[in-house]
């Protein structure tokens, strides 16, 4: 890993490609930074929360700093470590008499509700998440309290410097057991070769950022506490010129969640009002199939500048998805079931479904396919049931377990046609296959019933209530 050179005068870093990492941390800090804003493999610097003392303008650093925004999605767990729910932001309290602010808790998100922890019962916190240090949570819905903040709900994405606030860096108060504060904010931004490196500085030279006394922002993380379906119902009832000003203070993934409850007209008066790297970055939160419905209703210019403006990885499915007629089974097919090889374990596929950020409709089964294992695949084989892997040993290979039942369905046709299929077979979703036999999507009956029925009947239904 490459190391980085720090100027104090100015708090930015160069990366210097020939140096080795030297002891004080700088590096890896700087390069932790660097690779969470040009996107890194999730999970690429995860465990890497620790570093060694460093000077950042004459402030000395403790020997531990943590990003909030890897925090994000890690999971609580109890005492005895079992699993309670995910952690979804970081609560802080207004600075005092010049002190960094203080890290009230952590809200959590457990199924549908969020409720909140208090940092004093954290006893673990770093790449492995939260550990509580004795008993369980209250049960009751979070709501922030007058002068408290939320993190991701309301600084991330804030302005300063003419750049965003990518992440905030929170260290140990020192002298204080199981209590956190503030130390360092990463700005970030985007120039005309893509992303440039941050600029890391003392909380306190953007202390402004740490009042709260911005209307919007707070109503707009109120909002951002609520399940997603909840969130389209409040925002639903406001004027347009109001939906616009909260979904453009939402953070990306909370906007993208909101989006993809709403009628796709709703969300084309919504994505108007956003500049285009911000829309852009919603797109890339957003399943594909949800994605290529909203561009499909855009102008063909500005859906052409968006799909450029979004990530290469996050756009290759949207635009095939956009190949494909509204009102055929690829046109309204999710395009990332879960899809494993015949070698691998009933063990290793219950692992794949256990996952909390599967929609039911897609943890129902695997698909079983030849190398590649990405849509498009190679030849598919056929589907492993999730009732059929419960009954099955751990150690069975998918391969001896696979059903070629239900047939896959081609691309082409109709979504009347699939709907009536998987009332046929009873299925919770069909494989789509294209004319050489590869698996390129598949249709859930969640994405049957969002096509197929009046838009008034799912109005405060949505495929990720499960």
């Amino acid at each position: 890993m490459a190391a980085a050179t720090h100027s104090s005068r100015s708090g930015s870093y160069q990366p210097d490609n020939e140096k080795t990492l030297d002891r004080s941390g700088d590096g890896r800090l700087i390069r932790a930074i660097i690779e969470l804003i040009e996107g890194a493999p999730a999970g690429a610097y995860q465990t890497s929360y620790t570093f060694m003392p460093f000077e950042m303008r004459g402030l000395t650093m403790p020997d531990r700093l943590v990003y909030a925004s890897r925090l994000i999605g890690l999971p609580l767990t109890s005492p005895d470590g079992v699993e309670i729910g995910r952690l979804a932001d970081v609560t802080l309290g207004t600075p005092v008499m010049g002190a960094a602010p203080r890290v009230n808790g952590f809200v959590v998100a457990v199924q549908r509700r969020r409720l909140f922890v208090s940092a004093g019962r954290i006893g673990d916190l770093g790449g492995g998440g939260a550990r509580l240090r004795y008993g369980s949570i209250s049960v009751h819905q979070f709501t922030p309290r007058s002068g408290e903040l939320l993190l991701a709900g309301e600084i991330f994405g804030r302005r300063a410097r003419g750049k965003r606030v990518v992440d905030i860096g929170i260290r140990p108060v020192p002298g204080v057991s199981y209590a956190w504060e503030v130390a360092t904010v990463a700005l970030g931004s985007v120039g005309l070769f893509g992303h440039r490196p941050p600029e890391v500085v003392n909380w306190a030279e953007l202390a402004d950022l740490f009042v709260a006394d911005q209307p919007t922002a707070r109503q707009a993380a109120a909002i951002g506490l609520l399940h997603p379906v909840e969130m389209a119902e409040a925002i639903r009832k406001l004027p347009l010129e109001r939906r616009r000003v909260l979904a453009g203070a939402l953070g990306d993934e909370r906007l993208a969640d909101l989006l993809e409850e709403l009628p796709e007209p709703e969300q084309v008066r919504i994505v108007e009002g956003l500049d285009l790297e911000h829309a852009a970055r919603v797109l890339d939160e957003m399943d594909a199939d949800d994605a290529a419905d909203l561009l499909a209703e855009l102008p063909m210019g500005r859906r052409d500048a968006l799909l450029g403006a979004m990530e290469p990885d996050e756009a290759a499915p949207v635009r095939r998805l956009l190949t494909y007629a509204a009102n055929t089974a690829g046109g309204v097919m999710t395009p990332e079931p879960v899809i494993m090889p015949p070698s691998a374990t009933v063990a290793e596929a219950l692992a794949r479904l256990r996952d909390p950020d599967l929609p039911v409709s897609l943890a129902a089964q695997v698909f079983v396919t030849a190398a590649p294992h990405e849509t498009p695949t190679g030849r598919y084989i056929g589907v492993v049931g999730i009732q059929r892997l419960l009954r099955e040993v751990p150690a069975k290979l998918l391969g001896r377990c696979t059903d070629e039942q239900p047939e896959p369905v081609s691309v082409d046709i109709s979504d009347q046609e699939v709907a009536e299929r998987l009332a046929d077979y009873d299925a919770v979703a069909m494989p789509v296959t294209d004319s050489e036999g590869r698996l390129v999507g598949a249709v859930t009956v969640d994405d049957v019933l969002r096509r197929l029925l009046p838009q008034n009947a799912t109005n405060g239904w949505g495929h990720s209530a499960g």
